[in-house]
């Protein structure tokens, strides 16, 4: 699993022009699911994603997390994550994992986010998105390897 975290003012995922998921301060979380990964993986990430202390308090230290500060989540799928660009100039895909495993756990980690956090908004699986944001710092952290 991979988690794009960037610390934003604002934040939405726009589909055939619509707007499907919005936020003000918070976490847009561009989300690479792998072919190994499970509800544990997710779970993990998740706990990580949610106790990081990213937002700066009363001296200017990044020292908050997203509760403290009332934050929001975005959160998008993006299989690209994966992306392998080691031989050639196309790059492969095969560490992401298949469709029937990714959409599953996206929808998990949705659901298990909507327990902590009181606004999460969310892209769509699988769907040509337009994400625009207000990277915050700018302040971007990558997860990944987790175990």
């Amino acid at each position: 699993m991979k988690f794009v975290i960037q610390r934003v003012t604002d934040a939405r995922v726009d589909i055939d022009g619509k707007t499907v998921g919005k936020i003000g301060k918070g976490f847009l979380v561009l989300i690479g699911i792998g072919k190994d990964d499970t509800r544990e993986t997710a779970d993990r990430y998740l706990k990580k994603l949610l106790g990081l202390r990213i937002f700066e308090d009363e001296n200017g230290k990044t020292n908050l997390s997203l509760s403290d500060v009332g934050g929001e989540l975005l959160l998008v799928s993006q299989f690209t994550l994966y992306a392998n660009c080691r031989k050639g100039n196309r790059p492969s895909f095969i560490e992401a994992g298949p469709p029937d495993l990714a959409e599953p756990l996206y929808r998990y980690i949705i659901d298990r986010a909507k327990e902590s956090v009181p606004v999460v908004g969310h892209g769509e699986f699988g769907a040509d998105m337009k994400v625009t944001l207000t990277n915050d710092g700018p302040f971007t952290i990558v997860l990944e390897n987790l175990e």
